[in-house]
């Protein structure tokens, strides 16, 4: 017959067995970020990326947080790399993990657990710039809307603002005729990266494009953008359009973020300051933003022509 002490060791053993569980804690990381609010798109990375992590725990038989020491996250890494991963899926890897473990943290608050995260530098990754859409490839493929039917009306409207509006495509297709105001142009991303709202604008050629679209809208789909058969478009479909309008124009079609790089690089040639870029663009620091700045050396010249500090004062 047990005693009470052997009941309260057992317990215990329980107790701790569910606390430090790992599958059962990602579980409830992924039902905790999915409370908060985040995108589906950012709650699949997560699964994928936490998963890399889970299997591998996994193989060296590591069923427990407190079993996760900073060496089994290294070790993880140089694995993840051996199996193919580029310096942007490390990096991935080991965000979700360091998101992970500080959720973990905040939310078991475990007594004398250390955050093995801590002690683990993030992958480097290279500066790579990004390259953006062609201004003259855009001209191309908007010169195919010609026929006047309603898709071409579409697509023209959608050409610009994806330019124009410098918005990520799965930001685009969430958007509700009721968020834009055709009148300023500005348009509210209700549900950005990060569940951050804010706003983009259009000029007059996309406002102008956008109300010739609607106006031949006979449906009532709160939608911004719809297919043919007037529902919401999702994202295969966005992609779908660049495709399409790029065979017509007889040029490799131009992927969906190419756009807003293109947005970003012109805007700062224009003279729009890097901080308010930030803030259009919707990125958290400028480390980001700077990937999309891709400046020619003609770029540089032509700065250096505006605020040439002896040509101004003529010295």
């Amino acid at each position: 017959m047990y005693t009470n002490n052997q009941d309260n060791s057992t317990h215990t053993i329980i107790e701790n067995l569910v606390r430090y569980n790992l599958l059962e804690w990602a579980n409830q990381f992924y039902q905790s970020k999915k409370i908060e609010g985040v995108s589906g798109f950012t709650l699949t990375f997560y699964k994928q990326q936490l998963g890399h992590f889970l299997k591998y725990c996994e193989s060296q038989l590591i069923t427990s947080l407190e079993e996760i020491t900073p060496n089994v996250i290294r070790q993880f890494l140089l694995w993840h790399q051996e199996t193919g991963h580029n310096p942007g899926g490390l990096h991935a890897a080991f965000r979700t993990i360091r998101v992970f473990l500080l959720w973990y943290e905040s939310e078991a608050e475990p007594e004398g657990w250390k955050n093995p995260i801590n002690k683990v530098k993030a992958p480097k990754i290279p500066t790579k710039f990004l390259e953006p859409v062609d201004l003259e490839d855009i001209s191309i493929m908007l010169a195919t809307c010609k026929t006047g039917s309603f898709l071409d009306y579409r697509d023209k409207a959608l050409l610009l603002f994806l330019l124009d509006s410098g918005a990520r495509a799965r930001e685009i297709i969430q958007i509700d005729i009721m968020d834009v105001d055709l009148v300023s142009g500005a348009v509210l991303i209700l549900r950005g990266k990060g569940a951050k709202p804010r706003t983009v604008f259009l000029g007059k050629s996309s406002r102008k494009a956008l109300r010739a679209y609607l106006k031949r809208r006979g449906d009532s789909n709160p939608a911004l953008w719809i297919t043919g058969e007037g529902e919401r478009l999702e994202y295969g479909g966005l992609r779908g359009i660049l495709t399409r309008r790029a065979k017509l124009a007889d040029i490799i079609a131009p992927c969906l973020h190419s756009f807003r790089r293109a947005f970003a690089i012109n805007m700062l040639r224009a003279g729009v300051d890097v901080f308010s870029l930030q803030k259009l663009m919707g990125h958290s620091d400028l480390q980001v933003l700077r990937r999309y700045l891709a400046q020619t050396t003609e770029d540089v010249a032509q700065a250096h022509r505006i605020g040439s500090p002896v040509d101004r004062n003529n010295i």
